[in-house]
């Protein structure tokens, strides 16, 4: 058996000191070296394989995160491994202790190239570090050679316009990572977030909408739908990665910061759709009369059709096996939520008896999460404002 682990790591706002990425918004060098210390401990606390990072500014930082977390992995080692001198030395207990060290070739950053560099009007990217290096070079996915465009029909049938995705608003990363005897694609993400995307006339210091003092709850609503628009034709986009390789027969992976909830649109078009219990029930596509349904064999067909492509959440495995209540990983404004996710494929599903492997255990590093409107949250700048989630894995013989 080989166990390995993954896991997603939003950062929130990784850069140097003294440079502004969102509009007055920067750290000092003392702020900043909290914030360092404060992600490499986690890193060291998370000690996965494999790591997707999202809101990564700077290659150059993150570098020194990974540095500092196989320092203080080091350390730790020197402490709690046995050797000839400890008398417990026979103790295998210790042995899980032990930290390997990242070094400096498995990580792979994806620059946003959205991101002009701009003071005050930075954009993010992602990267992911592996133990395992990788099986190729990473493929990153962000300009589309062939837009997407998705077209409206009105209810009664006229043509009503289309939107066009030309870029995502981040990278979406994939790598193909060598586990053992294994190579799984392993894709990480960043969507579209939820705040409300407002066009604003060039004459314009800020769109309207953004005047909270004049508030425009219609124009408002407006953003939302502008964002959620986005947010889903990039999940689509994703997706069609994903089944690309899933067509391959290849394993898949898929985690990140999904800005939506496991039951939202986009986490269903990324993880693709819930089949029917039973097809046999329903009415044929091309029915002529009311019992006019599919075969059990079409049911049999379909079945494996939608779950060859299907993606299972790993948290959700967690809470079907352990029977616990769900987990959050962001809190903001009150409301506490779970909009990170790892998602696997079937390959990895314990109902499938030709599965490659199974997910043991499902972490969420989430003790540091407080809302940010509370005068108890000192750190709410500096830590970040999302749990870590850890899918521990093992592979079969």
């Amino acid at each position: 058996m080989t166990e390995f682990t993954i896991a997603s790591f939003n950062v929130k706002n990784l850069i140097g000191p003294d440079q502004e990425y969102y509009t007055y918004q920067s750290y000092t060098p003392e702020e900043y070296a909290w914030k360092e210390d404060w992600t490499a401990s986690q890193l060291f606390s998370m000690d996965a394989d494999i790591v997707g990072f999202q809101e990564i500014f700077e290659e150059r930082v993150l570098r020194d995160v990974v540095a500092e977390a196989d320092r203080i992995g080091e350390e730790s080692n020197q402490a709690v491994i046995p050797d000839k001198s400890k008398r417990y030395h026979r103790k295998a207990i210790f042995r899980k202790l032990g930290y390997t060290p990242y070094g400096a070739n498995g990580l792979f950053v994806a620059p946003n190239i959205n991101d002009t560099g701009a003071p005050g009007h930075r954009r993010p990217g992602l990267a992911i570090l592996s133990r395992f290096g990788f099986a190729e070079p990473p493929e990153v996915i962000q300009e589309l050679e062939v837009p997407i465009e998705i077209p409206f029909q009105g209810l009664d049938g006229d043509h009503s316009g289309a939107f066009v995705l030309r870029r995502t608003s981040r990278p979406i990363l994939k790598a193909r990572i060598p586990v053992r005897d294994q190579v799984i694609t392993v894709f990480n993400c960043h969507l579209k977030s939820k705040l409300g995307e407002f066009p604003r006339n060039p004459n314009a210091d800020f769109a309207a909408e953004a005047d909270l003092t004049n508030y425009d709850p219609m124009g408002r609503a407006m953003g939302a739908i502008r964002a959620s628009l986005r947010r889903m034709a990039e999940a689509w986009v994703l997706r069609r990665a994903i089944v690309e390789e899933l067509n391959l027969g290849r394993p898949v992976m898929v985690m990140g910061d999904f800005n939506d909830g496991e039951h939202a649109v986009s986490s269903e078009i990324i993880s693709g759709e819930v089949p029917f219990r039973n097809y046999s029930w329903m009415l044929r596509h091309n029915a002529k009369h009311a019992n006019d349904r599919y075969k059990r064999e079409e049911n049999d067909a379909i079945q494996e059709a939608v779950a060859a492509v299907k993606l299972t959440s790993a948290e959700a495995l967690f809470t079907r096996k352990s029977l616990r209540d769900m987990v959050y990983t962001t809190a903001f404004g009150g409301v506490y939520e779970s909009i990170d996710q790892i998602y696997l494929s079937r390959h990895f599903h314990p109902d499938n008896a030709e599965r490659l492997g199974d997910m043991e255990y499902f972490s969420v590093l989430n003790d540091h999460l407080t809302d940010g409107s509370h005068a108890e949250a000192p750190y709410n700048k500096l830590a970040s404002d999302h749990g870590q989630i850890v899918a521990h894995m093992r592979l079969k013989d």
